[in-house]
């Protein structure tokens, strides 16, 4: 059986499984899984992963869930360049520092922007107090600060030299807002330069493919369908409201 990768590109980790996996030519069978759909709660992804999110991975008889485990078991499995995963102690520890400092940050409040710019006006039809999204905007700003300056600082990547897993997690998180209209990169010439080496190292047509669907997300959301959204409403609102 082949590596299987259930995955939706709308979603940031998602995302980042992606890039790792085709840019280390690591051959997977595409599972799309529409997470706004409620697919997650089906009862065939259910046998895959009972924490009900994606990414997840099956491999044979072996599931996985949660994408840093997932990047990581295949880094080891498939024995990835070691820049992504540094053996370097102090290498390592830095990535491991943003990977565990990322999930209550960078990615919380990019998330919370991209709902409460797009997705809760434009497809749940709720306004958004504007104290509200100016509180967003003090949290997601204040996140973006430290990646410019505890992070990166003067380095060309948060580990050093080259790429890491670190700043692939974190190019992603950051994309998040930019799919709702805000670019975090207007004013930030640092942040600017250190997205291009990402995307360099990357590949921009790899970088692109994997971040169309929420670059285009103003448009999409036009044509979606709200009554699928009213499953979600309530909990998404206790979430971002």
């Amino acid at each position: 059986m082949a590596l299987e990768l259930y995955l939706d590109l709308f979603s940031q980790p998602c995302r980042s499984v992606y890039i790792f996996a085709k840019k280390n030519n690591i051959s997977f069978d595409f599972k799309k899984l529409s997470l706004l759909d409620g697919e997650q709660y089906g009862e065939d992804f259910g046998k895959i992963s009972l924490i009900r999110k994606a990414p997840a991975l099956r491999d044979g008889d072996f599931c996985l869930a949660e994408s840093i485990a997932i990047m990581l078991y295949l880094a080891e499995k498939f024995k990835t360049p070691d820049f992504w995963y540094p053996a370097d102690l102090q290498q390592r520890a830095r990535v491991n520092e943003y990977l565990s400092w990322q999930h209550t940050a960078i990615r919380m409040h990019g998330s919370k922007i991209f709902w409460l710019r797009l997705m809760i006006p434009k497809v749940m039809g709720v306004e958004v107090p504007e104290d509200k999204m100016n509180a967003a905007l003090d949290d997601l700003n204040s996140s973006l600060k430290l990646v410019e300056e505890k992070f990166l600082q003067d380095r060309p990547f948060i580990a050093g030299d080259q790429i890491s897993l670190a700043d692939l997690v974190a190019i992603v998180e950051i994309m998040q807002p930019v799919g709702a209209g805000l670019d975090v990169f207007e004013g930030r010439p640092k942040l600017s330069a250190w997205r291009d080496r990402v995307q360099e190292a990357i590949g921009k047509e790899l970088f692109d493919e994997a971040h169309q669907y929420i670059l285009g997300a103003q448009e999409s959301v036009k044509t979606m369908d709200s009554n699928k959204m009213q499953f979600f409403k309530p909990k998404i609102l206790r979430l971002f409201m």
